[in-house]
């Protein structure tokens, strides 16, 4: 009885260590995991921007074709007729058809209030018709303007000029926002008689400049000219910055 209970109890103590033994082989992998997963108890926050500056590759033209009149169908045909004949000038300059947007169709009546009847009626209407124009070749911005307002191009809203893909500008001024934030953290870690770890935590806020209006104009000196004459003004694109600016929490040991 006594060797039974004698083996009982070694093969408890076995059972007991073996269980122990497992739990600690599942739990130790997960208790690592863990305590990885927790937040460092020392950080470090910079904050730095990066900048490029970078020549803009677009331009966009908007003008308008306005006729005012009487009749409805005569305006709509005067306006057709020049708006044909711009669009095929934008061909000629090897302008394609995907970059050339009808933005706009306004036919507007104007009113005449008469005091003795106090009724309104209708004394003429003014059409409107807007195309938005890309224009990739900046060399050709100042003759496509030159030669619009010739062919009955009365209103040009302005040019806007901007990128083709603005990302990769941005990609630019990121790096150079990591590169200065890393610096600064790694100077604050050595000051503070700590080592830099890794990236905790990063936010971004990137700024691209908008596209801005260069030249603005009811009627160019174009207009004016003899027939057949298109005064090109003189457009430069120049430059723009484009930024990013990045806060980055760095772990410290």
């Amino acid at each position: 009885m006594n060797e039974s209970k004698h083996w009982f109890w070694i093969l408890l103590d076995a059972f007991i260590a073996a269980l122990v033994i497992g739990i600690m082989g599942i739990g130790f992998p997960v208790a690592v995991r863990y305590e990885a997963s927790l937040a460092p108890a020392r950080t470090v926050s910079v904050s730095a921007q990066g900048k490029t500056t970078a020549t803009p590759d677009l331009a966009e033209v908007t003008f308008s074709v306005v006729s005012t009149g009487q009749d409805p169908q005569t305006l709509e045909a005067n306006n057709t007729g020049k708006m044909n004949a711009a669009l095929q000038f934008l061909a000629s300059q090897n302008i394609a058809t995907s970059d050339i947007a009808t933005t706009g169709y306004d036919l507007s009546p104007a009113y005449n209030y008469d005091n003795t009847t106090q009724s309104n009626s209708i004394t003429g209407y003014t059409l409107t018709q807007t195309v938005t124009v890309k224009i990739h070749d900046l060399t050709s911005v100042a003759t496509v303007l030159g030669g619009l307002t010739p062919l009955g191009v009365n209103q040009v809203g302005g040019v806007t000029f901007t990128f083709n893909d603005p990302d990769q500008f941005v990609a630019v001024a990121r790096a150079d926002a990591m590169n200065k934030a890393q610096a600064e953290a790694v100077q604050m870690a050595s000051e503070a008689g700590a080592q830099l770890g890794g990236v905790v935590n990063i936010s971004e806020n990137s700024y691209v400049p908008q596209p801005y209006p260069i030249y603005n104009m009811m009627a160019s000196s174009a207009m004016m000219a003899p027939a057949g004459v298109a005064t090109a003004p003189n457009i430069q694109p120049g430059s723009q910055d484009v930024t990013d600016s990045v806060t980055v929490t760095y772990a410290l040991y």
